[in-house]
């Protein structure tokens, strides 16, 4: 494994000090590309001061968060942060692929490549953060002042490395290729019937998979009526109505490693520079509306009947964000989301 090039830690820790004295409001997953670093070397520099590192199976210690009673769970993208607040109920693994199932933390887990973990105190905050290979942010936890400090510790000191003294390697971080946005030569009439006979919505990846399509491709070719362009400054409308009518919605931010959703109500919506936010007590979510390239809203047919998504996908063809209202699975979407997305996105004019 290959060490990303930055300064030795001595050395990155001092830039590191010196650049919050100068920008105390940047954000830290910014900062690390500011210094060409990584988020991870910068948490890093604090071990022995702030930071303590992790060892072991990641897995037995997801499993044991749930004695930390109320917590804030932490998972972002380049685009969008949620934050939701609640207990780490139902932890399951099965090999490297995890679920946490409460009525308020609600998680895929993909651990396969959760390389680096921390307990860190700063800021009189205490939380326990993951990191790829990369260098790249997994997933946080922040304790709240209902969390159970003693297990926090207890947990801490059970899976605190026994060497301290550790320079991380990291895996340079590879460049993002733009998705091939040209039609691809497929059977459109097979693809758009098969989209047509879906059964569930996860089926729909491997409906990618067969026809080697990006989103962005396969979106253009949907059948008529089941997937359309929305404008993307849409999104505070949709949210507005949605705290309006108290329409219960299901918001999924994911990356590499972890899905995050958090499924109710929302109610105070604001814009700040070019962050759209939610800021309830149990749930937040920042999204940079400058980093949407296209929005859709998506329906895909399943035993219960159409579910219907709004999609945000950015210049790279990534999907970073979606939303859907409240559903389970076997039970029809509530006609109120359709409703609302209806008369609340804005037309696409292109």
């Amino acid at each position: 494994m290959k060490t990303i090039l930055t300064p030795s830690r001595p050395e990155l820790k001092e830039i590191w000090n010196e650049f919050k004295i100068r920008n105390p409001k940047t954000r830290i997953r910014d900062a690390a590309r500011e210094l060409n670093t990584t988020e991870a070397e910068l948490v890093a520099t604090g071990i022995g001061e702030t930071a303590i590192l992790l060892e072991g199976d990641f897995r037995e210690l997801l499993k044991e968060v749930g004695t930390l009673g109320h917590v804030m769970a932490l998972t972002r993208n380049d685009h969008v942060v949620h934050e939701r607040k609640g207990v780490y109920e139902n932890v399951s693994f099965n090999n490297h692929v995890g679920l946490a199932l409460g009525p308020d933390i609600d998680l895929r887990l993909f651990l396969g490549d959760w390389k680096f973990g921390f307990a860190v105190h700063e800021n009189d905050r205490h939380s326990l953060q993951f990191f790829n290979s990369f260098g790249d942010a997994a997933h946080k936890i922040y304790l709240t002042d209902k969390s159970n400090k003693e297990a926090f510790d207890a947990l801490v000191a059970k899976y605190a490395a026994a060497d301290q003294e550790v320079n991380l390697l990291v895996k340079p971080r590879e460049e993002k290729k733009m998705e091939e946005e040209n039609t691809p030569d497929i059977d459109t009439a097979a693809f758009q019937a098969e989209w047509l006979t879906l059964k569930d919505t996860h089926d729909f990846f491997g409906l990618l998979r067969k026809y080697k399509l990006s989103r962005k491709q396969a979106l253009r070719l949907a059948p008529e009526g089941y997937a359309y362009r929305i404008a993307p400054d849409s999104m505070k409308a949709i949210f507005d109505g949605a705290s309006e009518t108290q329409v219960p919605i299901m918001v999924f931010v994911s990356n590499q490693n972890c899905i995050q959703i958090h499924t109710g109500p929302v109610d105070k919506i604001f814009v700040m520079g070019p962050w759209l936010n939610i800021m309830d007590p149990e749930f937040n979510l920042h999204l940079r509306q400058d980093a949407i390239d296209e929005a859709w809203v998506v329906k895909k047919p399943s035993e219960a009947g159409i579910v219907t998504g709004i999609e945000l996908i950015d210049k790279e063809g990534t999907m970073f964000n979606q939303f859907f209202g409240k559903r389970k699975p076997g039970i029809p979407e509530l006609p109120e989301w359709t409703q609302l997305v209806e008369k609340t996105a804005i037309p696409f004019e292109g």
